[in-house]
């Protein structure tokens, strides 16, 4: 066996983003199901709003369910190619055994355990919500009432479907990266064709590390993005809920993007840490302070977060324009939405100041690392 079961619980992060995804999901898909049983008793009256009521559970499921199962591709690729720098020498002594890359790659199912767990705890917690849900969503009693029912399609395509896709994709991607010698990984060096590293010769080494650092880890980039962009978006579309839908609704979007910013963030910055420590100490011992180092190591992040969070003001805003002015236009009582620059301001306050307090947090980390760990290397 190359990888055992605890090497999946370090992949907590897909756990999480599945649950996020199929949580939204299944709210919104099978209140759409659910909801299809009374056309035949829908009114002129309220027809406006019934289609209203599918469009959004479309509209949601798809943007959401897409962009959060993105996410879930980024980081589980991300965690293979870890995991296989991180035991290159085993791995070399397998293939040199004669264990054939498809054997060794087959094993790497076990990465979509996380899909799988994620998955299935976010529809179950789904149908705990959805009496309450369902409620909110015909708060004004237009529609007829009907009940929740289980439907075992729905359950295969946000459960088993994605549980599959993750563990065979897992396995495709082992085997592509993979193809290298045992040799090269005995030796724990790349193999393949060598691209020349792009060198600024006239910028200051901290200016030129900073920058090396982010070309070599592209992928943190779109993490440390990505979770100032769940921020900004979630926490400002919830500020319109109130009017808009509900407080249930608020409180699910707050809680669903403070915990895919924490999320992602621990993942990025705790890989960033991780990946440099070695770099850390041989700069510390060369008289480099602690400020110089969380700028070279850190602070080429920094712009991307804010992005991140510029990009999230954008989404939310045009998601609920589009919603308002073409899904809700015929409902009545719906009121027009306008950009909300408090809602916007309070939001980048309280990004601005997790961010910060966060890199605050690694630059301590940063300062416990000590010499004597890479001596003893």
């Amino acid at each position: 066996m190359v990888i055992n079961y605890k090497d999946t619980v370090k992949m907590a992060g897909i756990c999480v983003v599945s649950f996020c995804a199929v949580f939204i999901c299944t709210l919104f898909l099978n209140y759409n199901l659910d909801l299809a049983t009374i056309k035949s008793e829908i009114t002129s009256q309220n027809a406006a709003l019934y289609e209203a009521l599918k469009m959004t559970g479309k509209v949601t499921a798809s943007v959401s369910g897409g962009c959060l199962a993105l996410t879930t591709v980024i980081l589980l690729c991300f965690y293979i190619g870890l995991y296989i720098n991180t035991h290159k020498k085993e791995l070399g002594i397998l293939k040199a055994l004669g264990y054939a890359r498809l054997t060794l790659a087959g094993k790497f199912w076990v990465f979509g355990l996380p899909v799988f767990f994620g998955c299935g705890l976010g529809y179950f917690c789904a149908h705990l919500l959805m009496p309450t849900f369902y409620e909110v969503q015909n708060d004004s009693g237009m529609l007829p009432e009907f009940s929740i029912d289980f439907h075992p399609a729905l359950c295969f395509l946000l459960v088993g479907a994605p549980s599959i896709f993750f563990a065979t994709l897992a396995v495709c991607y082992s085997y592509f990266k993979l193809n290298v010698p045992a040799l090269a990984l005995l030796r724990e060096k790349t193999y393949g064709s060598v691209k020349t590293a792009r060198v600024d010769s006239d910028l200051p080494f901290l200016k030129e590390f900073r920058r090396s650092n982010l070309r070599q880890r592209k992928s943190l980039i779109f993490f440390i993005a990505f979770a100032a962009f769940c921020f900004s978006a979630m926490t400002q579309m919830s500020s319109s809920m109130d009017e808009l839908a509900s407080p249930m609704m608020a409180i699910m979007m707050v809680g669903i993007g403070f915990t895919l910013a924490c999320v992602t963030q621990f993942i990025a910055t705790t890989s960033i840490l991780h990946a440099n420590s070695k770099a850390i100490l041989m700069m510390k011992a060369f008289g480099y302070q602690d400020r110089e180092l969380a700028g070279a190591v850190l602070g080429g992040y920094r712009p991307w977060a804010y992005l991140g969070f510029a990009l999230g003001t954008i989404y939310q805003y045009a998601l609920l324009k589009i919603s308002v002015s073409i899904i809700f236009a015929d409902v009545a009582g719906i009121p027009d939405y306008q950009f909300d620059v408090k809602a916007m301001l309070v939001a980048f306050v309280l990004f601005a100041a997790m961010y910060e307090g966060v890199m605050q947090l690694y630059i301590k980390q940063m300062r416990r690392l000590r010499l004597k760990e890479i001596m003893m290397e």
